[in-house]
């Protein structure tokens, strides 16, 4: 379970990276809070920051779910391959948003088969006597 453990904080940790590299895209491109308009490279942050944190929600609890089905190392594999689409994510939107679809790919494939086995692993666990 440390595995999970670790890969969850890290999660949690790029996000923080994500809402510091926000607040840094506020003061350069000068846009004041509670703004969240006004510079398209601004915007282009806050969108990775927001997308992140929309599938973060859904990554945290199925890393858990399924970490009481599956091997740990199993679990936390699929949440590194997470962590890495959403750097790839990040670099790609901020560099041009139209090319953001690998590292989408690679967030959402991840909390998919999580969230998947995790519900067909606890069903199968309901029917056994």
């Amino acid at each position: 379970m440390n595995l999970v453990d670790i890969v969850a904080m890290l999660a949690v940790l790029q996000y923080v990276f994500f809402a510091v590299l926000v607040g840094r895209a506020r003061e350069r491109y000068g846009i004041r809070a509670p703004a969240v308009s006004g510079s398209e490279h601004f915007e282009r942050a806050y969108r990775v920051q927001m997308n992140t944190l929309e599938l973060l929600i859904a990554l945290l609890p199925a890393l858990y779910a399924a970490a009481r089905y599956w091997p740990a190392v199993y679990v936390a594999a699929a949440g590194l391959v997470y962590l890495v689409g959403r750097l790839v994510y990040w670099r790609a939107y901020v560099r041009a948003p139209q090319s953001r679809s690998l590292g989408f790919a690679l967030s959402i494939v991840p909390v998919l088969v999580l969230v998947v086995g995790a519900l067909a692993s606890a069903f199968a666990g309901l029917r056994q006597p």
